[in-house]
């Protein structure tokens, strides 16, 4: 058995337990960021992240594509269409929550991804008013935990 069938499997049935992933899946699962809507799953001894919102996910995603828009210059990437490495992922995710939080409240600590995106709309109308400068700010600084 191959090793891609395995992985072509594991999607399929990813897709059957979780149909409406979290857009914010790897700073989940990474802590650190938290969200009231992240509902777990473990599959295949892989853990899994789905959103329990429809509509907060679909605004969750439109934030995540901007986030890695916006951070594309900060996290050198050379192909804004080619697939984005984890770790650059991470910092676009992490690092810009972070700083969108630090953005409205002063502080980096996300302890909910659904209240943070509710407030931030409040605050600033529309995603493509927020402070974007700032953010990658948080984006670039931003660093990974060292393991060992």
């Amino acid at each position: 058995m191959s090793n891609e069938y395995n992985e072509d499997a594991y999607r399929d049935a990813r897709l059957s337990i979780n149909p409406r992933p979290c857009a914010f899946e790897k700073a989940v699962l990474s802590t650190c960021v938290a969200c009231t809507l992240a509902e777990k799953h473990l599959l295949a001894e892989r853990e899994t992240i789905s959103c329990q919102d429809a509509q907060a996910q679909k605004t969750c995603m439109q934030l995540r594509n901007a986030l890695r828009t916006h951070s594309i210059f900060a996290l050198k990437i050379t192909d804004p269409n080619a697939p984005v490495p984890h770790n650059k992922e991470i910092k676009a995710q992490c690092g810009g929550l972070k700083g969108l939080q630090n953005a409205l409240t002063g502080s980096s600590d996300v302890t909910d991804v659904h209240w943070l995106l509710t407030e931030a709309l409040e605050k600033f109308s529309d995603l493509d008013s927020l402070p974007y400068t700032t953010i990658v700010q948080s984006v670039v600084h931003f660093s990974l935990r060292k393991r060992g």
